[in-house]
């Protein structure tokens, strides 16, 4: 556990330090620590230690997890992986909010899966690179896809938007771009006010650049086991 918990403190320290920097209020930010390829025993640890919001990058991995810990009524789970319309009603099933709605169809599968139960918090997620094949929407199409899951999915509630900072470029001008996404959003949604990025090498740029939500991995949570 003090390993864990020393890890954790020094992020946290980390980011209350960026905050202040920024000039921002220390409850702008929530940190999600991602659980990916680790026990739910340390997602139980971690939970003990204050933890509340944790990510999962795999359908089965939450969903499995969430099973375990349903004890722990008061964790958040958030859905941080490629979204895929086969998984959606699994995906609805076992997280608090999706950060990965890159186009309408996924949207449309999730809604489809609970059209009348309780909100679900989505993201759009934004592809900061020339790269068609990676996901997300391109930038110029967030307003749009914003407008279709306001008029057409009415239980999914969207709360803003997300992206990974492309490799090979300054996270602060990726985030930048991903700022402007958010604001295009905001003027079809405007209280879509959460910008999901920074990870554990660029959550100081993302920070600066008015993320709400950081996803921090191995830094918090050590290396990820062997797949075996």
């Amino acid at each position: 556990m003090s390993d864990l918990a020393e890890r954790l403190a020094d992020v946290d320290a980390r980011i209350a330090a960026a905050v202040r920097a920024s000039g921002r209020a220390p409850d702008d930010v929530t940190r999600i620590v991602v659980t990916k390829f680790h026990p739910p025993e340390l997602v139980a640890r971690l939970h003990a230690l204050g933890v509340r919001d944790v990510g999962e990058n795999r359908q089965q991995e939450l969903t499995a997890k969430r099973a375990v810990l349903e004890g722990a009524a008061d964790l958040r789970w958030h859905f941080v992986g490629q979204a895929q319309t086969n998984k959606a009603r699994a995906v609805r099933a076992a997280a608090d909010a999706v950060h990965s709605v890159d186009r309408s169809r996924i949207a449309d599968a999730l809604h489809a899966a609970d059209p009348e139960g309780e909100p679900l918090d989505v993201l759009l997620q934004v592809n900061l690179t020339d790269d068609p094949a990676r996901g997300g929407a391109r930038p110029d199409e967030v307003e749009a896809l914003g407008e279709h899951v306001l008029t057409s999915c009415p239980s999914l509630r969207v709360r803003g938007v997300m992206a990974v900072a492309p490799l090979g470029e300054e996270p602060a001008d990726a985030f930048a771009r991903l700022a402007a996404a958010s604001t295009a959003l905001r003027s079809v949604a405007p209280d879509a006010t959460w910008i999901s990025a920074g990870m554990t090498g660029d959550f100081v740029d993302a920070i600066a650049a008015g993320a709400t939500h950081l996803r921090i991995g191995s830094a918090i949570t050590g290396p990820r086991p062997d797949r075996g």
